[in-house]
């Protein structure tokens, strides 16, 4: 590791306290990684009502016979004339006393609203409450434009010089935005203000699928420039790294960073988003129920790439089950946006709005270059998040038969289908926001079908696996009383995905049929 390792006895303090100032000097200066082996023991086992001699007998003679280190202490100061017996025995009643009385014995507590960050506004926010989510066009144009630029010296690789060239006319409105174009402008408008953005993942600079782009390599000396931290001298800052493999370790750090800055956008993103079953202890012990069992408030962000494009089970699913699994309380949200304009407005919203709750987004692959998948920049400049997107086709609601809900990438194949079969009985319904489950949202959006008994979830997961066990019966407040729900996705299975392309498109083919074709 080339680090030092300083060891220790654990029975002197004063030498703990002595080498713990030593490892801290020696990181701040150094800015390196710096080793404490404490030689210490365990003297009650797994826990207080342990029996550790039923396995290690002859450890625990010698650890019953031998003197805490509290009192190996108190016996040194004692003898040294620091303090008097009376004394240690009076702090030791002391603090046995504060705690059967239930007060606090640490004197450096402080409770969150204290903290040398103020999180006294964003507090007690509801999910509804109103917030400003425009941008002026004129404004979003300017900084689309500043984004866009690098300085001549620095050579770009042909593939990423074409998708600047791409942005610069994206900015000036000449071309539809694009899905690295929107996040990009959603970044811009945030620092812009003042805002502070901190991105770590795998691949954050560049994206894992070739899309992002937020560092420019130059291809003469390797040298870096990052257009979003050259706006203007008066711009929050922004940060990107390319961590570790190491999942866990890197969501840690942000779920503990984003809790002490509220005000900024932290986003921890996974190169795939299978990669976060590696960090899944995070998200369970910490990210999903910090809130009510601490009363720790987190606005922490998680883009997973997700989508089934027949890349095998290790690069196809999220594993969104999980997060949905876990919801309840309002502890978190479940975002799978599928177009610039929402990816756009969803991370906007997390700073804009006061409100502070950890973000799971499902974010695409196939989608970041789809023909369909792209928006205008007035959708940007004047829209809002949609946490429920319904039929954009003129369809004549009287005429529809069928109505399917969706998620995601899958939501194009049927777009697609429908389209070249010119069929006009079956409505589609995007669900942006999965959770919360957008419920007002949705039951305006199927005013118009009142008439339809027939509705179908359709996913591209398998059936014991991405929304559909973790979301139905939120439909049931908003469905028509004779009206029923049936799933149309691929058939349960242990593995995530098929690691066959051609069984994959066979599957994915089935499952578009099954939830178009009417009985």
């Amino acid at each position: 590791m080339q680090a030092p390792v300083l060891h220790v006895n654990g029975d002197d303090p004063e030498a703990v306290v002595l080498v713990t100032q030593i490892a801290l000097d020696y990181r701040n200066t150094f800015k390196r990684d710096v080793v404490i082996e404490l030689v210490c023991y365990r003297r009650h086992g797994h826990n207080e009502a342990d029996e550790p001699s039923a396995t290690q007998p002859l450890m625990y003679q010698k650890i019953k016979q031998h003197p805490t280190p509290r009192k190996i202490y108190a016996d040194q100061l004692v003898a040294d004339g620091v303090i008097s017996q009376e004394l240690a025995t009076t702090l030791v009643n002391e603090y046995r006393d504060t705690l059967d009385r239930g007060e606090r014995v640490s004197k450096e507590w402080r409770p969150m609203e204290l903290h040398s960050v103020d999180w006294t506004p964003y507090l007690g926010h509801d999910w509804a409450m109103p917030y400003d989510s425009t941008v002026p066009m004129d404004h979003l144009k300017a900084l689309g434009e500043r984004v866009s630029q690098y300085p001549a010296t620095h050579v770009l690789q042909r593939q990423v010089e074409k998708i600047y060239e791409d942005r610069r006319l994206m900015a000036a409105g000449e071309k539809l935005v694009d899905w690295g174009f929107a996040e990009t402008l959603a970044y811009a408008t945030l620092v812009d203000k003042g805002s502070r953005i901190r991105f770590t993942g795998e691949d954050s600079g560049r994206g894992t699928f070739f899309h992002r782009h937020a560092v420019l390599h130059n291809q003469t000396d390797a040298s870096t420039y990052t257009p979003l931290c050259n706006l203007h001298d008066e711009q929050g800052p922004f940060e990107v790294y390319d961590s570790v493999l190491t999942e866990n370790a890197v969501l840690a750090f942000e779920y503990g960073y984003a809790s002490a800055e509220p005000a900024g956008l932290t986003i921890w993103e996974a190169q795939f988003g299978d990669f976060a079953n590696c960090a899944q202890v995070v998200v369970d012990q910490f990210l999903s129920s910090g809130e009510q069992k601490w009363g720790r408030m987190c606005g922490l962000t998680m883009l997973l790439p997700h989508g089934y494009e027949g890349q095998g089970p290790e690069h196809s699913s999220a594993r969104l089950e999980r997060y949905l699994q876990m919801c309840a309380q309002h502890n978190m949200q479940v975002c799978v946006p599928s177009n610039p304009a929402q990816v756009f407005h969803m991370l906007r919203r997390q700073v804009v709005r006061p409100m502070r709750r950890p973000l799971i987004v499902m974010t695409p692959k196939s989608l970041l270059r789809h023909p369909l998948a792209v928006s205008k920049l007035e959708e940007l400049a004047e829209g809002t998040f949609q946490n429920a997107i319904g039929e954009i086709d003129a369809l004549d609601p009287k005429g529809v038969k069928r109505v399917v809900f969706c998620s995601g990438k899958v939501y194009y194949d049927l777009l697609d289908a429908r389209r070249k079969a010119e069929q006009q009985d079956v409505a589609l319904v995007r669900i942006e926001q999965l959770y919360p489950f957008p419920e007002e949202e949705v039951r305006a959006i199927l005013a118009d079908y009142a008439h339809v008994t027939d509705f179908v979830w359709c996913q591209e997961e398998p059936q014991n696996q991405g929304a559909w066990y973790c979301t139905r019966h939120h439909y049931d407040s908003v469905l028509p009383s004779h009206a029923r729900l049936r799933y149309a996705g691929r058939p349960a299975s242990a593995s995530p995905a098929v690691g066959y392309m051609s069984v994959h498109a066979k599957q994915q083919k089935a499952l578009v049929e099954d939830a178009l074709t009417l009985e």
